[in-house]
């Protein structure tokens, strides 16, 4: 249950502020079926976090135990530091008006995860917790935790939300997850 409940914790967090949040913003200003777009995030999040949970998974069959525990111990530390960046939308959803909001949802929020910090941190939980399932149940639920309120409440959770402690907060649990994995 730990796997499930850190990357729950540290997606959520991670995603304050993150482009895929503003993408959830921006469509939800865009079209007015929001469950369409909450269901277009959760499957674009299924199949991003899925093959990442995996290829973290994966990707310990061949590291070294040690090396593996150095590489992720520090990957949480970088990704810490990587939140305190914000992030900038680029405005691709234009192109993707006309498919409606649960085809253009999906299509732009798995593009929008491809290199993300958040699944650069599914990468990491994957090989930290060996647990396919429940890494990528976890940080399904972070994502949606983190986006299903700025659907509904948009602007006005955006306006009251202190979005650079946020991001501190973020880092350092993840600056904390990465120190603790380096020694246990």
């Amino acid at each position: 249950m730990e796997s499930l409940f850190i990357s729950t914790t540290s997606v959520a967090l991670a995603e304050i502020g993150d482009k895929t949040q503003l993408l959830s913003l921006l469509l939800a200003t865009r079209f007015t079926n929001k469950w369409a777009i909450i269901a277009g995030i959760l499957l674009a999040t299924i199949i991003n976090h899925g093959l990442s949970a995996w290829l973290g998974q994966y990707s310990t069959q061949w590291l070294d135990a040690n090396w593996l525990q150095y590489l992720i111990s520090g990957s949480f530390i970088l990704v810490g530091l990587w939140v305190l960046i914000p992030d900038k939308l680029d405005d691709k959803t234009n192109l993707m008006a006309n498919l409606g909001p649960f085809v253009a949802t999906t299509i732009l929020f798995f593009l929008a995860e491809i290199g993300d910090k958040t699944q650069v941190a599914t990468v990491i939980l994957g090989a930290q917790y060996q647990n396919l399932l429940l890494v990528t149940i976890g940080t399904t639920m972070g994502m949606l935790l983190a986006n299903i309120p700025v659907i509904y409440f948009g602007e006005a959770l955006m306006k009251r939300l202190p979005l650079n402690t946020v991001r501190i907060i973020a880092a350092g649990l993840f600056i904390i997850i990465g120190i603790a994995t380096f020694w246990w």
